[in-house]
């Protein structure tokens, strides 16, 4: 019996670190300056693709989840550290932001089209 609780709970902190569903997928992203993106988050890594069609794939580790007055927040950690929160709210997985570790917008995301800060704060 031991070794199958400490089976279930090696098995639930590796499948812990993966990306959640809630934001696997593909996003369009648009920065505080306008700039627009594409962002494509696989359940151990994510891409961001630029105007111009550069990629740049980052490894990464799901550290957080917080459900919270019908909001939802994901915290996650790049392979060199740096920590990121995905932020949706009203409960819905459409569109959201990604902020800093310091809760600072950095993108705008929405699952069908480029929307801008603004757009998003409305859904508050």
């Amino acid at each position: 019996m031991k070794k199958f609780i400490v089976l279930f709970l090696l098995s639930f902190i590796l499948f812990s670190c993966e990306g959640s569903e809630s934001y696997q997928g593909n996003w369009k992203a648009v920065d505080k300056n306008g700039n627009k993106f594409e962002i494509a988050f696989k359940p151990k890594s994510f891409s961001v693709k630029d105007s111009v069609g550069k990629i740049v794939q980052y490894d990464y580790s799901q550290n957080s989840v917080k459900y919270e007055n019908t909001v939802e927040t994901y915290g996650i950690r790049l392979k060199d550290g740096r920590g990121y929160q995905i932020y949706f709210p009203k409960n819905d997985e459409s569109a959201g932001l990604i902020l800093d570790e310091n809760g600072s917008p950095v993108y705008t995301i929405s699952r069908t089209q480029f929307l801008t800060y603004d757009d998003i704060y409305k859904l508050n």
